[in-house]
């Protein structure tokens, strides 16, 4: 087996946007043309049984929005595509966050009719410090919407990066025809179809053909607009895409099926194979003989009925075999595992080997933290999976006295998948969850119901900012974890938290303690 050649086959990307941009309907009509899925489920409509293939937890379904990171791998013209659905909402950033240091580039869904979002541009930030290459598909032109050239403009602005259209959409709305495929010169004509797939004409713009598919009037507009195009912005060049400098812009409509194809296409094409990685101790070269990789993401009971956990580990260098011994690094002792998974959203299939740039799911007893490393021998950590301070906190007690042990199981799991945070007060030794959003809290108390049988009743907590403390100072920690007792936590990992009531509080403990150190991040 070439492992070269198996690695260079492997495509992994996030699709990601601001919530209602129509990312998980563009997930699914991905998978629909990799022939991974059948029929697409109809994601906003609730009266229909069908939902999303990536939007698989009961409470993803009633709510039709997605609520955590969904892995899913298929081939498509002898490449292997790996998918990761992430939440659009912003309540559940984080997990966002952390997903996109697992994959090598971007599909970013933005709305026609809406432009750039804010959860577009704070997710585009992440993009940018990471230079992962980014492409764009702007979705719903079989709505009215904004005028191409001005959204165009809008993303170079409001994402501060080149574009250069690929495809070039023919009227929008009720008048919509298609697009004309730019990098392939060929004509897309539009039928709303949610289940078949659009034949396309290979046709170049100034051919005469041309007026016999869209009428007079609109050829003679996309023959300007084509023009326009190619005088306002440079040619597509693949090696600043990969360098994370321009984006190449799709025009469709994913739930129409439509542009969806010339996207996928496209990506394989020019889309990075896995990339290299830069651990604490080195850069690490996808191609390596050696195995590596690390945990990104942990998820409680995919499985109701085995209440098990899955660690998701991102490979990074080499292969990865089914019941060898690995290094969990942070443990120093060798594990092999027996029933390696590859994922279809919650669908999983135990797979013998794996290669760098695949994403695979490790039955989990407890064993991995998020940011755990898996080596062939070597000791090496990967960084960058940050864990943000929250910004709401609530007090968690146990409703129901008869289950305190499927409260303290759930919350312990849940906490682990890195859902939110949990703190317990030094001082009268409650716990605290902390999150970014209300969101959060609902999505805790209904997976403590539904999944681990325990009910739970939230307290108020007025406070403004967790973070973590250290100093080389032992005198001064001392003295500032006496003083502050009432407000001083333990993370999960036996960290000291200070929780600060307000900014000014925060602000006067920076200015009297100046050789402490506060984090509102932890490296994990």
């Amino acid at each position: 087996m070439n492992l070269k050649k198996e690695i260079q086959k492997r495509r992994t990307f996030a699709v990601i946007s601001h919530p209602d941009a129509g990312k998980t309907t563009l997930t699914e009509k991905l998978l629909l043309f990799g022939g991974a899925i059948h029929v697409a489920g109809a994601v906003k409509s609730n009266k229909i049984k069908k939902s999303a293939t990536s939007d698989w937890m009961e409470i993803e379904k009633q709510r039709g929005i997605s609520v955590a990171t969904s892995v899913m791998g298929f081939d498509y013209n002898k490449h292997k595509i790996n998918i990761l659905d992430t939440p659009g909402h912003q309540d559940f950033a984080e997990d966002t966050f952390r997903t996109l240091t697992a994959v090598d580039s971007v599909i970013v869904v933005v709305d026609i009719a809406k432009g750039v979002e804010v959860q577009t541009r704070k997710l585009m930030e992440v993009c940018r410090m990471r230079n992962t290459p980014v492409m764009i598909f702007v979705n719903k032109l079989d709505r009215e919407g904004k005028n191409p050239f001005d959204v165009l403009d809008e993303l170079e602005e409001e994402l501060q990066i080149a574009v250069r259209p690929l495809s070039w959409p023919i009227d929008m709305g009720d008048r919509f025809k298609g697009v004309y495929n730019l990098y392939r010169n060929s004509l897309d004509l539009f039928k709303p179809s949610k289940q078949v797939v659009t034949e396309s004409i290979k046709l170049d713009v100034e051919s005469a053909n041309l007026e016999s598919h869209i009428g007079s009037a609109l050829s003679s507009k996309l023959r300007e607009e084509v023009e326009l195009i190619t005088e306002v912005y440079s040619e597509f060049d693949r090696e600043d895409y990969l360098a994370g400098k321009l984006a190449p812009v799709f025009f469709g409509s994913a739930l129409n099926n439509f542009g969806v194809k010339e996207l996928l296409d496209c990506f394989v094409e020019i889309a990075p194979s896995p990339r290299k990685v830069q651990a604490e101790e080195r850069v690490v070269d996808p191609y390596e003989n050696t195995f590596t990789g690390f945990v990104f993401k942990i998820h409680a009971n995919m499985d109701p009925n085995h209440r098990s956990r899955i660690a998701f580990v991102k490979i990074c260098s080499g292969q990865f075999e089914r019941n060898v011994n690995y290094k969990h690094v942070r443990f120093n002792r060798m594990m092999k595992f027996s029933s390696p998974t590859a994922f279809m959203a919650q669908k999983k299939e135990i797979l013998e080997e794996a290669f760098a740039g695949d994403i695979i799911g490790l039955p989990d007893t407890g064993n991995f933290k998020i940011g755990d490393t898996l080596t062939s021998g070597e000791d090496l950590h990967f960084k960058g999976l940050p864990s943000f301070s929250p910004e709401m906190f609530k007090y968690i007690e146990n409703a129901d006295p008869m289950k305190s042990k499927q409260l303290q199981k759930g919350v312990e799991q849940l906490m682990d998948e890195g859902v939110a945070q949990l703190f317990t007060n030094q001082f009268n030794g409650r716990k605290i969850i902390g999150t970014v959003g209300q969101l959060q809290f609902e999505v805790i108390e209904y997976r403590l119901l539904h999944e681990y049988g325990a009910q739970c009743r939230w307290n108020p907590i007025q406070l403004f900012k967790a973070c973590w403390i250290e100093s080389e100072d032992k005198e001064q920690l001392a003295d500032f974890k006496r003083r502050k007792y009432q407000y001083m936590a333990h993370d999960k990992q036996g960290r000291d938290v200070f929780l600060a009531e307000s900014n000014y509080i925060l602000m006067m403990a920076q200015q009297d303690f100046k050789n402490i150190k506060f984090h509102f991040a932890s490296e994990y």
